[in-house]
C-alpha cells in the first residue's frame, strides 16, 4: 500500500540544509534530498492481541508535520523518535480488525485516536507516574515492546495516519458519537490539544486574555475559551488577515497588530508600558493569561513583557532553542507552563479523557471544529498540500486533511 513517509540522515540533513539557501523549502519535498516521499509498505499486522487495525478515512496535516518535514525539530527530541517513518497523528477511521484482547470495540466502529504511545501501549508495567496520572509526557517513550517514538506518526514500528491502513493500541481509542460526521472528528486531536492548553491554565470570568497566533490550535484555543469561560476578554495577536478573521468568527474580542501590542495591552488591560534605556517596552499590568501557540524568540519575549504580574503564560507551541530576557520571569513573579498533548482530567464532576471533553463539546456545536477545514487532498497530492501549508495567508487555508476511498 502507498503511504507518504519520512526519511533522514546526517548527510542528507546536511545537503538539504544547504540547498534550502539556493532553492527555498522545496528541497525538503522535492527532489534528490527530500525528506518525505510515497511508498510502498506492507499491509500492517496487529502487533499483539490488544491492538486493532483500522482504515483511515480521514488524516489532518499538522503544524508538526511541517517542521518535521522541514528539519525544523529541535534535536533535543531526537531521542524519542525513529525513522524511517510515516506520519500523521491526527486520525479518524474505521476499525476494520480486532485483536482477541480487546473489548469494547469492533469491525465496523468509527474511532479517532490519542496517537500517543506511552506504557500501556508499550507493554510496561508498572506505568510511570505521567502514564498513572493520566498525561501523555511518558518517561518510557524509548523503551518497551515499541521502537522510540512518541507517538504515530513519528514510530517507525506504528505507522501513521498517511496510509490506507494503521494499527492502534485499545488504549488509544475513542468511538466516534452517533450522528457526528467524519469530517468533524478528525478535528478531535488538535482541538484536544486546545482545550488541555485551556484547562490547565483555567482563565476566571473576568480575566483578560491573549491568545499569540491564530493559525489552527490558536483559533481552536479561542473557541474552547469560549466555550468554558464565556465571560472572559479575549484578544489575539496575528498578521495574517485570513486567519485574523476567523479568529473574530470563533470568538475573539479584537485583533491587536503586533506593532501595537503595547499600546493596544494598556488600553484593554490598563496596564502602565515603561521604556527601558534600550530594548522593549515592558507592561506592569497586562493579561491575566497567554496562550503563545508560536513560541518563538520574538512571541515569547513579547508575551512575558505582555503578561500581568503573577500571570501565567503557556507555551503551546512547539518551539526549539531561543534566547529569552528572564526579567520579566523574576521581576512579575510570572509562571511559564509547558503545554504537550492531552490527558484525564476533572471536568464536570467527573474523570474524563480530554478526547470526551472534546468530541462532547464538538458534537454541541459549542466548538464548531469542521469549519476550520478548508482543504482535502488526496494521498498522491502530498507536495500541494505542502505548498498550501507554506502559504497558507495566500491560499485562505486553516486545516488541511488527506482523504482515504472509504
Amino acid at each position: 500500500m502507498k503511504a507518504l513517509q519520512f526519511n533522514v540522515n546526517v548527510p542528507k540533513f546536511a545537503a538539504a540544509k544547504i540547498l534550502r539557501t539556493f532553492f527555498g523549502k522545496q528541497v525538503f519535498y522535492k527532489g534528490p534530498v527530500k525528506t518525505i516521499s510515497l511508498v510502498d509498505i506492507p499491509e500492517p499486522k496487529l502487533p499483539t492481541p490488544d491492538w486493532v487495525k483500522i482504515k483511515t478515512i480521514y488524516c489532518g496535516f499538522c503544524g508538526s508535520d511541517l517542521n518535521l518535514i522541514l528539519l525544523h525539530d529541535s534535536p533535543s527530541a531526537s531521542p524519542f523518535t525513529s525513522f524511517p517513518c510515516v506520519t500523521g497523528h491526527e486520525i479518524v477511521g474505521e476499525i476494520v480488525d480486532t485483536g482477541t484482547g480487546v473489548e469494547g470495540f469492533k469491525a465496523g466502529d468509527m474511532v479517532t485516536l490519542n496517537p500517543g504511545l506511552g506504557c500501556e501501549a508499550r507493554g510496561i508495567t508498572p506505568v510511570c507516574p505521567s502514564c498513572r496520572a493520566g498525561r501523555a509526557s511518558c518517561e518510557n517513550f524509548a523503551n518497551g515492546n515499541l521502537p522510540p517514538g512518541m507517538f504515530v506518526g513519528i514510530n517507525q514500528g506504528i505507522n501513521g495516519g498517511f496510509a490506507p491502513l494503521m494499527t492502534a493500541h485499545k488504549s488509544q481509542l475513542f468511538k466516534v458519537p452517533d450522528g457526528m460526521s467524519p469530517e468533524t472528528a478528525v478535528i478531535t486531536e488538535p482541538v484536544s490539544v486546545a482545550l488541555q492548553a485551556v484547562l490547565d491554565n483555567l482563565p476566571e470570568e473576568n480575566e483578560k486574555i491573549l491568545v499569540v497566533g491564530g493559525g489552527v490550535i490558536g483559533n481552536l484555543i479561542i473557541q474552547s475559551l469560549r466555550a468554558l469561560v464565556p465571560g472572559c476578554s479575549i484578544s489575539v495577536i496575528e498578521p495574517s488577515s485570513f486567519a485574523a478573521d476567523l479568529a473574530k468568527k470563533a470568538g475573539a474580542d479584537e485583533v491587536i497588530p503586533s506593532k501595537k501590542a503595547f499600546k493596544q495591552t494598556a488600553r484593554i488591560t490598563g496596564a502602565k508600558i515603561y521604556k527601558p534605556m534600550i530594548g522593549m517596552d515592558i507592561a506592569m499590568g497586562g493579561f491575566d493569561k497567554i496562550y503563545d501557540t508560536v513560541a518563538a524568540k520574538t512571541t515569547l519575549n513579547l508575551s512575558m513583557r505582555l503578561l500581568t504580574a503573577m500571570g501565567t503564560l503557556s507555551i503551546v507551541g512547539i518551539g526549539g532553542d531561543v534566547k529569552l530576557d528572564l526579567t520579566p520571569l523574576w521581576l512579575k513573579l510570572q509562571t511559564i507552563k509547558g503545554v504537550y498533548g492531552y490527558g484525564y482530567t476533572e471536568f464536570n464532576g467527573k474523570r474524563q479523557h480530554v478526547f470526551e471533553i472534546a468530541m462532547d463539546l464538538m458534537n454541541q456545536d459549542k466548538i464548531q471544529a469542521e469549519n476550520i477545514v478548508t482543504h482535502k487532498f488526496a494521498l498522491e497530492d502530498y507536495e500541494q498540500m505542502i505548498e498550501v501549508n507554506l502559504n497558507k495567508q495566500k491560499h485562505r487555508a486553516m486545516k488541511t486533511i488527506v482523504a482515504f476511498n472509504k
